[in-house]
């Protein structure tokens, strides 16, 4: 298949995706085997709660109608226009995905097949069946895929090269594991955001999108709030005041009482309202329905240390107070070319030998 080939699937099945959003769905006469796949998937998004408790519907939804903007032909155009694609040989490059959020390993999966690769899944058992569903439809539109994409129930075989995902436990048997092979081990990391007193209501509300997005189970959420000595947090409770529903899923209400619960038998001094916990720690990682937050006394001297934390810390969330930091609202949103971990995937997967 030709580059070209490849891009007019994937922008196929981001016009697919595109029908499919949170009390907006609509089939669309001009999209390729609706007829066989749009029933289906309707179902599959109902279902999707009841295969993982965080999967609900509104989740899954928003992952989908994320991943049809990503695949619009310029944005995949950008993307890949950087690149030289002239691999004399396919591999085998084997996918070891997470599952803490929807669709969560499918930029990985993109990434192989773009570049020429064939892909050996190994999906989560906590996400089984959302890419498979996507797959089907890929091959529906060119057979050829059928030959490139296997998923692994089972122990993974015959793979050249291997991109895994997982806790930072987790990594250490990967890096064992997998020492003969050339792989992308991607560890635990966090988000953070830094404040400084002057946000906008509408910045404090987008920021409550980063936190709040997939209940907060991503890398790319905030879980970290860095602020000014003196911050007073009336008016980021305030703005993310809108989210209070979220307490009524009962997986992040338990979450929220146990959290809470653990926090005040320690003693911990805590502000709350309700559906949110923060709490002062140097921590970056905080738990589900939980946010830390760390005083500053200078921007400078903030900016060089998380350039030292770097490798704990996936994307920056200021109001351009960071160097390379993303607009409030944007963390759940990246680009193609927002690789994870900074780790440029498309390069990897052009020089396994």
């Amino acid at each position: 298949m030709t580059l070209e080939t490849k891009k007019s699937v994937f922008v196929a099945l981001g016009k697919f995706l595109s029908q499919f959003s949170e009390g907006n769905t609509i089939k669309k006469s001009d999209v390729l085997y609706n007829d066989i796949f749009f029933d289906d998937c309707i179902h599959l998004i109902q279902l999707s709660q009841s295969h993982n408790g965080w999967y609900t519907p509104e989740q899954v939804y928003f992952s989908l109608q994320s991943w049809s903007e990503a695949l619009k032909e310029e944005s995949l155009n950008q993307w890949l226009s950087g690149y030289t694609f002239d691999i004399k040989e396919s591999k085998n490059i084997a996918l070891i995905l997470a599952g803490n959020i929807p669709l969560v390993g499918f930029h990985d999966f993109l990434s192989v097949l773009m570049s020429g690769h064939r892909v050996l899944v190994k999906t989560s058992s906590n996400d089984q069946h959302l890419l498979p569903f996507l797959a089907k439809y890929m091959i529906a539109i060119e057979p050829k895929f059928k030959d490139k994409i296997t998923f692994v129930e089972g122990k993974l075989d015959h793979f050249d090269a291997v991109i895994a995902t997982g806790s930072n436990n987790t990594a250490r048997y990967f890096e064992y594991y997998f020492k003969d092979k050339p792989s992308i081990i991607r560890k635990s990391r966090n988000s953070i955001a830094v404040l400084n007193g002057e946000e906008s209501k509408e910045q404090l509300v987008a920021l409550g999108e980063d936190i709040f997005r997939y209940f907060g189970l991503g890398c790319r959420n905030v879980s970290k709030l860095f602020v000014p000595k003196g911050y007073s947090f009336d008016a980021f409770f305030e703005a993310i005041f809108e989210y209070q529903d979220i307490i009524q899923y009962e997986k992040y209400a338990n979450n929220y009482d146990y959290n809470k619960a653990v926090f005040l038998m320690s003693n911990f001094k805590l502000l709350d309202n309700g559906f949110l916990t923060i709490k002062e720690d140097v921590s970056h990682a905080s738990p589900i329905s939980s946010v830390f937050y760390e005083f500053y006394d200078n921007l400078g001297d903030l900016q060089k240390r998380l350039s030292s934390e770097s490798e704990q810390i996936q994307c920056i969330v200021s109001n351009r107070l960071i160097e390379n930091s993303i607009a409030f609202g944007q963390s759940q949103s990246p680009k193609l070319w927002d690789y994870a971990d900074n780790e440029d995937t498309i390069s990897f997967l052009l020089t396994i030998k």
